[in-house]
């Protein structure tokens, strides 16, 4: 499994097909929303599928900034993954704990570190337990340290000037995976000091739209015709967002499935554009 994939997935019976393999690196990158009453590293600990590191995505960020986990600096990231055992020519499949969540949003900084030998497990750790595959617990066995060499992809994210050229330019299609009552400004955003509603122009694709009932990414087919519906051209650049680029990543992981590899991803989203005085704000669906 090594270059570009045909599909960013990969299931679980796949995954404990291979589950020994010595190039293989599994990493559980479960994360949850600001006031949700779960400690994820915690529940790491209490069961993971074998062999699993955690990936912390609000350690294993830029923390000299005040914004949540953005993407960390390649030098920072290449060290976290030296001590994870994570080197050059490991496949990595990344998990959670809610299905598809917050492990896309490390896929997505695996890639934007040049990483293309990455999958997201469908359905995450509810669908191995559900499949009956055994799960380890207490602190994971520590891994030989590897040597990684991050080659950032800096077109795979966009910053605030970036955006604000965008929006003012037009002619890139801006998909906010947020719910809809947040994109249209009638619900409350989770952090506090933001404004409500969304950025002129962008369509609202909400992560409910491309993840099925089951925990699991929805088919290729069912994706084409979710971003269709939202207008996403074939000739566009796409850049997703969402509230804080962590559910951004679960559309460009959606993309990705129907051959939409060049999508971008906003790193700040919302908690940086709906802070700033002087931002477009827009509101209604």
């Amino acid at each position: 499994m090594t270059g570009r994939h045909p599909d960013p997935m990969i299931s679980v019976d796949a995954l404990a097909a291979r589950l020994d393999a010595p190039d293989l690196r599994i990493l559980d990158g479960s994360w949850v929303l600001p006031g949700v009453e779960r400690d994820p590293k915690s529940e790491f600990f209490q069961r993971r599928i074998p062999g699993a590191q955690f990936f912390d995505i609000d350690e294993i960020a830029d923390t000299s900034v005040p914004l949540p986990h953005m993407a960390p600096p390649p030098e920072k990231f290449a060290s976290r993954m030296r001590k994870m055992g994570v080197g050059d020519g490991a496949t990595v499949v990344v998990y959670d704990s809610a299905g598809v969540f917050s492990a896309a949003r490390v896929w997505w900084t695996f890639r934007l570190m040049g990483h293309e030998d990455v999958f997201v497990l469908d359905g995450g750790l509810p669908a191995w337990i559900a499949a009956g595959h055994a799960v380890d617990d207490g602190p994971p066995a520590p891994r030989q340290e590897r040597h990684f060499t991050p080659r950032q992809q800096t077109s795979r994210v966009r910053t605030l000037a970036d955006m604000r050229r965008l929006v003012e330019a037009g002619g890139a299609s801006i998909l906010d995976a947020r719910p809809p009552g947040r994109f249209a400004g009638t619900d409350p955003e989770p952090r506090a000091g933001l404004r409500s509603g969304h950025m002129p122009g962008a369509v609202n694709v909400p992560v409910a739209a491309v993840v099925g009932a089951d925990g699991k990414l929805k088919s290729a087919a069912e994706l084409e015709a979710v971003f269709a519906a939202a207008g996403v051209e074939p000739r566009k650049p796409i850049i997703t967002t969402c509230g804080s680029g962590i559910t951004a990543a679960v559309l460009a992981l959606a993309l990705a499935r129907i051959g939409r590899w060049d999508a971008s991803l906003y790193d700040g989203s919302w908690t940086e554009w709906g802070a700033q005085a002087d931002t477009p704000v827009v509101t209604g669906a």
